[in-house]
């Protein structure tokens, strides 16, 4: 498909998530996004979000033209100065949930092919602040692992490894994050992309070990609109896609007890990373993925901001 047919959504001036998902090339796809990103800063519709939005702002004359942001110029053919230039450049890790439930999706695409856009985007973006970027997939083990590095061709080798199809069986979110604990040896910023339907006690003791050294956290948690809504009319036999075992279920007397412990569940989450200090997000695949940049961006300006507040004081390795 060529980009002039991905065309923004009229009524928000996001891009349709089907015209997006269309799109064969992954690495296209994040350009598009990103791109549309950039352009949508100033109106966003989170209302408010243009004045919250602090870490670029327009050039005004009298500014000094050293604080330019010369990468965001090429791409939008704007003056923005980058506020947090004393910054160090962002080491990040990816997390990508590859297990047979993430294969799942009532619309054209599934939620894996869904959270593997999500984070070729956020490589994208990423790469191109000059910020490292590395990525693990995971379902029942450990798939795949790649450093993260800032260098010629790297962005070009996460691509072609996010281009694998999820094909695992089970979850085991904690040895992806036991991983990164043993791997991980200077803090920076780890992102996990899964559906989270996993155990929560084990789950919450990974991500607070790896909040103890310092690692920032976000959490994606990416859902078919049909699993938040549970939008089944009529009663058939419904399968595990894991364990692969059938249950008949009829959905208007199981709705409300779904919807109970799927709402329950979900909230355990949001206190998990509450109590952790993580960024947390929950959203449906039919979600523009530009709010999802919004949401990264706007999780990474609190962040900043706590650090410089509290003095940015961490446990560190010896």
């Amino acid at each position: 498909m060529a980009r002039a047919d991905v065309r923004p959504n009229t009524a928000e001036g996001l891009i349709d998530p089907a015209a997006l998902m269309a799109v064969k090339d992954l690495e296209l796809r994040a350009r598009i996004v990103v791109e549309g990103f950039w352009k949508g800063i100033h109106r966003s519709p989170y209302h408010g979000f243009s004045v919250e939005f602090t870490e670029y702002r327009p050039y005004t004359p009298g500014d000094d033209p050293r604080y330019l942001d010369w990468r965001l110029y090429a791409r939008t053919d704007r003056y923005y100065i980058k506020k947090f230039e004393d910054e160090t450049n962002l080491r990040c890790h990816l997390l990508v949930d590859n297990s047979r439930s993430m294969t799942y999706g009532s619309l054209a695409w599934t939620k894996a092919q869904y959270a593997h856009t999500l984070a070729a985007t956020l490589s994208y973006l990423l790469s191109t602040q000059g910020d490292a970027v590395g990525l693990l997939t995971f379902d029942d083990t450990i798939r795949e692992y790649l450093p993260a590095r800032n260098r010629p061709g790297h962005l070009r080798h996460l691509m072609l490894m996010l281009e694998k199809p999820a094909a695992g069986s089970g979850t085991d979110i904690n040895a992806a994050l036991n991983r990164i604990i043993e791997v991980v040896r200077r803090r920076g910023l780890v992102v996990l992309i899964s559906d989270l339907l996993t155990s929560l006690e084990s789950l919450e003791a990974n991500l607070t070990a790896l909040a103890a050294w310092g690692h920032e956290l976000m959490l994606f948690q990416v859902l078919d609109p049909a699993e938040l809504s549970f939008s089944f009319n009529d009663a058939s036999i419904f399968e595990d896609v894991e364990s692969r075992r059938g249950l008949y279920i009829d959905p208007g007397a199981a709705r409300r007890e779904y919807l109970r412990r799927f709402e329950a569940h979900n909230a355990a989450v949001q206190t998990i990373a509450d109590k952790i200090g993580a960024s947390y997000v929950r959203f449906g695949t039919d979600r523009p993925l530009e709010l999802a940049l919004f949401d990264f961006m706007r999780a990474r300006m609190q962040r900043t901001k706590l650090t410089r507040r509290t003095g940015g004081v961490v446990m560190r390795r010896e």
